[in-house]
């Protein structure tokens, strides 16, 4: 029997899509269905003249006459964070309820009007029926988002929408058969349909308000995400019932100097830190962390929504929050000289760092001061003294010499040490975006990062080590596909990097040193990224790649995870549970948990990312600034990716635009070269570029080529004559891979 390739459906999963679909599919309707790509059409043309000449049935579920393999809409998200759909080739008044489990692998999260196939577990006649997801379908053009423009130079409007979508979309044209009342610059949410068997139009289906209002966009992300963002009055009311509770039991740490960290807009404090020497040259340190289980007990209202939202939202300017602002930025806020209920380690590490013991305790804590990273790296840096920070004497001095300890074993088990910055918008004081900055982590940053590297490690051993359930924070090694891309980038810019060998953070860490404040810097940066995997959650322990960890638990952020939240109920169980019984959680249902907030949290991440691009997009249309320097930070053969020089912005240099020349991708995807003319665009390269024009509502910014790149000589380029065809040519953000 002939081995199926992986990247194919099955006959099953194919005969249920073709016989739900509406009109019989094409060829290439199934392979976008299915993401196959181009060079396996012939493949998939064969295996769809077999079923054919077969007359293969899609299995069928006996009970209730229903194919095992369905194709399902999803109609709704229910209260527990579950997916609920019905048979897509069925009225919703005769197609019972299904419920779609969350897929063990990371993917997409299913949204509310997702088509997905779905293998059903049992009966469609059984009252609580339940379907295992397959795949999420292409939505097509039926359902987006946009901006009401009117192009009409006459009285008589003559509305179109531009789209909302990344990727320079065609304006469609507005049909307005409901009557939706909006105006100019309104932001739509609209239905695509084809009009006269052709032409694609917009019909309006909800107002979101005007794209010059204040958080425009964030309602836009909202939508679009389909954000779970208002809280019912019995969840309000159940976080404003909560209530400190009384010492008790718990250890009375008020008279520690503990102190918060965080940056200047912050308003849910989640982690206090204290360090000070102790015997036989170590220190002690105690991370306090708000103890958001006392409040949100498993299974009640407030728990069944943070499992479904998974975690807040972090969109510039605002945030979605995981809890009601009565716990997030009250009750669970470390505030500033006011009692509060934590769940605290208490290490003690050796002077290199490495852990000699630790110990997790229930304790009622009153932070002393309210730090920020900027006022701390002053005092790191010595333009500011301890002494002006109104904290304890010894306070930040004993922090920071401990860090630099911690530091000591991060360098030592080798982790990745990517040179990676972020995008950032600032506001004025009326809540309206001006400027986009580019962010790097300073000490003060990695100061709190080793803390609660520190914290994590011991949760997970913790948890590990009681035999109780745990939600380990995982990273997978890099793909060897990839690995063979970045061979070809640094055989082609000359670096030497040896094949063949085991890739350890460590390795990649000499490459980066490499190319350190060197033109290549950027290029061999995002070449290391796209090799790494994404970090996910899962019961299964394989180790964090990344940090160069056998075992990593998010332990330091239950205000706004829900993994660590989950992971608190099992330290708290460990110290309570005096019988020694362990968790009942079946590993299905974490398994299921898993998978779930692995994808609320990309879809977090990307819901972030596009409300970043569409303000940096919005404050440059408003500047009269027609030319950039830029740098490459990815190419396609349809042109290149790059930042502005503001170091933050991305635009994008079509193609067309460049000098004339037939252009091929080499080195790993890392070059774009041009064969008659020897035009050579690179990773890193900077470019002089014309703004040509800027769509905030979809983040687009498109520029044309003025100078920049090389033109090598004809023997030149027999140097690159070996173009790398595994490249796809896709563009990745630097986020998204979030530890």
């Amino acid at each position: 029997m002939t081995k199926q390739d992986p990247t194919m459906p099955d006959d099953d999963a194919l005969s249920a899509f073709i016989t739900s679909s509406p009109t019989p599919p094409k060829l290439r309707e199934i392979a976008k269905a299915f993401g196959i790509p181009p060079q396996q059409r012939s493949e998939l043309r064969a295996r769809l003249h077999r079923l054919a000449t077969d007359n293969t049935a899609v299995p069928v579920n006996e009970a209730s006459k229903s194919p095992a393999i369905s194709l399902l809409q999803v109609i709704s998200i229910d209260h527990y964070g579950y997916a609920q759909a019905r048979l897509a080739d069925r009225d919703e008044q005769e197609s019972p309820v299904v419920t779609i489990l969350p897929s063990t692998k990371p993917g997409k999260a299913v949204r509310r009007g997702d088509r997905v196939l779905a293998r059903l577990r049992a009966s469609l006649d059984e009252l609580n029926c339940e379907a295992e997801l397959i795949r999420i379908l292409p939505k097509g053009q039926s359902h987006t988002f946009g901006q009401a423009v009117n192009i009409s130079k006459t009285k008589k409007p003559r509305w179109v929408l531009v789209p909302a979508e990344k990727g320079g979309k065609k304006d469609v044209p507005i049909r307005n058969k409901l009557n939706l009342t909006f105006s100019e610059d309104d932001l739509l949410e609209v239905e695509l349909v084809k009009e006269n068997g052709y032409q694609l139009v917009a019909h309006p289906l909800r107002n979101l308000g005007s794209i010059n209002s204040t958080h425009a966009f964030t309602a836009l992300a909202i939508a679009e995400f389909d954000l779970r963002h208002v809280f019912t009055e019995e969840m309000e009311d159940a976080a404003a019932a909560a209530s400190l509770p009384e010492l008790g039991k718990r250890e009375d740490l008020r008279a520690i100097p503990l102190v918060t960290i965080d940056g200047e807009d912050a308003k849910d404090f989640d982690d206090a830190v204290f360090a000070e020497p102790a015997p036989e040259n170590c220190w002690r340190i105690i991370v306090a962390i708000a103890d958001v289980s006392t409040y949100v007990q498993s299974g009640d209202i407030l728990d069944n929504e943070a499992r479904q939202r998974g975690n807040s939202v972090y969109l510039p300017g605002t945030v979605v929050p995981m809890l009601p602002e009565a716990l997030s930025n009250g009750l669970c806020s470390l505030r500033p000289h006011e009692d509060r209920a934590c769940l605290a380690v208490e290490m003690i590490i050796d002077s290199g760092g490495k852990k000699q013991s630790h110990k997790f305790f229930q304790a009622l804590i009153r932070s002393s001061a309210r730090l920020t990273y900027t006022l701390v790296q002053q005092v790191i840096e010595g333009s500011l003294d301890e002494a002006d920070c109104k904290v304890t004497p010894g306070t930040l001095h004993h922090l920071i010499g401990a860090f630099h300890t911690l530091h000591k074993s991060r360098n030592r088990r080798g982790t990745l040490n990517l040179n990676l910055s972020e995008a950032r918008i600032q506001f004025d004081e009326t809540d309206q975006p001006v400027s986009v900055i580019e962010h790097h982590q300073e000490e003060a940053h990695q100061l709190i990062e080793e803390f609660m590297i520190a914290a994590n490690i011991c949760a997970a051993e913790t948890l590990e080590q009681a035999g109780e359930t745990c939600v380990y924070r995982i990273h997978d090694q890099p793909d060897p596909e990839k690995i063979v891309s970045l061979h070809e980038l640094t055989d082609a810019l000359s670096l030497p990097f040896a094949k063949g060998q085991v890739m350890t953070p460590h390795k990649f860490n000499e490459l980066l040193m490499k190319v350190k404040d060197t033109d290549s810097e950027t290029a061999v940066n995002e070449a290391v990224l796209r090799c790494q995997s994404r970090a996910v959650y899962s019961p299964d322990n394989i180790g964090h790649y990344g940090l160069g960890l056998t075992r990593y638990a998010h332990f330091t952020s239950p205000i706004r995870r829900y993994a660590d939240l989950l992971v608190h109920r099992g330290l708290i169980k460990i110290m309570t549970d005096k019988k020694g019984s362990r968790s009942s959680a079946s590993s299905e249902k974490l398994n299921e948990i898993c998978a779930a907030i692995s994808q609320t949290e990309q879809t977090a991440a990307k819901a972030e990312r596009r409300t970043t691009a569409r303000l940096a997009a919005q404050i440059l249309s408003q500047k009269a600034i027609t030319e950039f320097e830029v740098i490459i930070t990815g190419l396609m053969k349809s042109g290149l990716f790059v930042k502005l020089d503001d170091g933050a912005s991305e635009g994008f240099v079509p193609r067309r635009t460049l000098p004339d020349d037939f252009y091929e991708i080499v080195a790993g995807g890392m070059m774009l070269l041009g064969r008659h003319h020897g035009w050579l665009f690179r990773l890193g390269d900077k470019l002089l570029c014309r703004l040509e024009n800027i769509a905030p509502v979809s983040g687009d910014i498109s520029l044309s080529w003025i100078s920049g790149g090389l033109q090598q000589t004809e023997t030149e380029r027999s140097l690159q004559e070996k173009p790398n065809r595994r490249y796809k040519g896709r563009h990745k953000s630097a986020r998204g891979r979030r530890r």
